[in-house]
């Protein structure tokens, strides 16, 4: 497993911040909002730093685990911008590695630049020259610094590698854009010192090299690597778009789950509603069956009384007449007795 590489912190480390807050970009990779403070913004910009120091073998892997920690910790923006980066070519992510591990002879390499950049203007062709020479040798050194910290990361650079690295650190030296480009940390491609510069031969290399690369970039190749770049700058535009779709899409999936839970327990609330009335009123018309069977019952039971009521009124005169019958007989008799027993006195 590669080893991780060494990255050196200190005052340079603030001083690099410096740089990048005043150079007003935020370099290949850096994917950063204007006006971006706080803690989040600490944490999103302390893990592209990390991210771009990061061999590109496990570049993608480090990026979404880092992604995915920020989406994690609810930190959804900064899940998209480290989403967003790209992982650099190897001459890219030494050359990050370099800044990041070297602030010191990074910040005067940088001041080395800029001192070179004006003395240029003033200067005839023989100092031109020597100031050249001595050019050469910085980069010379710088790259072979490279190399050392690529082989410590467990990478070692080929040969055109190195080529880029110092066509890169050349730039650097040549171009104030490429200087504050490099100065972010998070190059994503080897950059191309500007052909208008004197004194940009390339570095004599310590062994035989292969011819091709070693002189500046022509214009054809120059317009292809800004072919590149645009096309980079569009994928990534491609991608944070699909990310925010995928993202609205989530959202209005969620919604309409929501919207469908809620119809969903309104129609089962409706139709409990609906049962529990319906029970009711078989309950209501069992009850009225039931009641209007009682009084069927009750009428008929009245009716019933009514005739038994009158059979015992019939009874009743019926009998009463025959005590009067009775009676009437008795008297008749009793009449009759009296005459008779009149009769035998005399």
């Amino acid at each position: 497993m590669p080893a991780r590489p060494e990255v050196r912190r200190g005052p340079a480390r603030a001083n690099l911040m410096i740089m990048r807050r005043d150079s007003g970009r935020d370099g290949d990779g850096g994917t950063g909002k204007a006006g971006e403070t706080g803690d989040s913004g600490e944490v999103v910009e302390a893990a592209l730093d990390e991210l771009y120091v990061t061999p590109p073998p496990a570049f993608v892997s480090r990026r979404e685990g880092l992604a995915s920690e920020a989406k994690a910790a609810g930190r959804v923006a900064d899940a998209r911008r480290i989403r967003a980066a790209r992982r650099p070519s190897l001459a890219a992510w030494a050359a990050n590695l370099l800044l990041r591990s070297r602030p010191e002879e990074s910040r005067a390499f940088l001041d080395l630049g800029r001192a070179l950049r004006e003395a240029y203007g003033s200067l005839d062709a023989d100092e031109i020259k020597e100031l050249s020479e001595q050019r050469r040798s910085v980069v010379a050194a710088m790259s072979r610094q490279t190399a050392e910290l690529a082989v410590g990361a467990g990478h070692r650079l080929s040969d055109p590698v190195l080529r880029e690295v110092e066509s890169t650190l050349r730039a650097v030296l040549a171009d104030q854009d490429a200087a504050d480009r490099w100065a972010t940390g998070r190059l994503q491609s080897a950059l191309t010192p500007p052909a208008d510069f004197p004194g940009l031969t390339a570095v004599r290399p310590d062994h035989p090299r292969e011819s091709v690369g070693a002189a500046p970039e022509s214009a054809p190749a120059t317009r292809k690597r800004a072919q590149d770049e645009v096309a980079e700058q569009r994928r990534r535009k491609q991608e944070r778009l699909a990310e925010e779709k995928r993202d609205r899409l989530a959202k209005e999936k969620q919604q309409r789950l929501a919207k469908e839970k809620q119809e969903r327990l309104a129609k089962e609330k409706e139709k409990r509603l609906a049962r529990e009335r319906r029970e009711r009123l078989g309950r209501a018309r069992e009850a009225a069956r039931a009641a209007d069977r009682r009084v069927r019952q009750a009428r008929e039971d009245l009716r019933r009384a009514e005739r038994q009521q009158r059979a015992a009124e019939k009874q009743c005169a019926e009998a009463a007449e025959a005590v009067s019958r009775a009676e009437q007989a008795a008297r008749d008799a009793a009449s009759e007795v009296e005459r008779l027993s009149g009769r035998t006195r005399q």
